[in-house]
């Protein structure tokens, strides 16, 4: 199948409302359909204004994170749209991609897969 991984990038010190930025953007890719996704802690990275932003014992606010998600062509405009009208300034990078499942074994459920299954 095809669509789009997504992936944005912040600061930990970055917020919406009380939320770090990146636990923001994954809950908000998550709840608008997306079908998988990642936050990451980088070391040290820099942005569009060139200053270096690293993670220090005593500064682990400035810690730079990417979230990743992975969604359909649909879900990955109707969620850029939806972060879009927010309060919030985030940059990403949309790259086209290939996605399934290969394998013989059948996937884990996880304990939130098992209570859907009764829905």
């Amino acid at each position: 199948m095809k669509g789009f991984q997504i992936t944005f990038f912040a600061e930990q010190e970055h917020r919406h409302d009380h939320t770090p930025m990146g636990d923001w953007l994954l809950q908000f890719a998550k709840d608008n359909g997306a079908l998988g996704g990642s936050l990451m802690g980088a070391a040290t990275g820099f942005g569009s204004a060139g200053k270096m932003h690293s993670t220090h014992f005593f500064e682990l606010a400035q810690q730079p994170v990417a979230v990743t998600v992975s969604a359909t062509e649909e879900v990955a405009e109707r969620l850029l749209a939806a972060i879009a009208l927010e309060p919030v300034t985030v940059f990403y990078i949309q790259v086209p991609m290939v996605y399934g499942r290969i394998g013989k074994a059948t996937p884990p459920a996880s304990a939130g897969d098992a209570a859907d299954a009764g829905d």
